[in-house]
């Protein structure tokens, strides 16, 4: 399993810029600007990535950051 940090460090070469996964407003700016993504209107930000999760293996690595402690 790979620890946080190297998750983190995965999901700031892809977007290629650091920011904070767990901002939602920071993860919509960098899925529209960076990736073209736009999310759906959903209860949370975790079911809204989940809906889109097939679009970009960023999206798994964000969901997955979002869950570890």
């Amino acid at each position: 399993m790979a620890s946080k940090a190297f998750t983190l460090q995965r999901i700031c070469i892809y977007a290629g810029m650091e920011f904070d996964p767990n901002s939602d407003a920071q993860v919509k700016e960098v899925l529209q600007d960076n990736f073209n993504i736009f999310l759906p209107q959903r209860q949370s930000m975790n079911e809204a990535l989940e809906a889109v999760v097939s679009d970009h293996e960023i999206i798994e690595l964000i969901k997955k950051y979002r869950l570890m402690r």
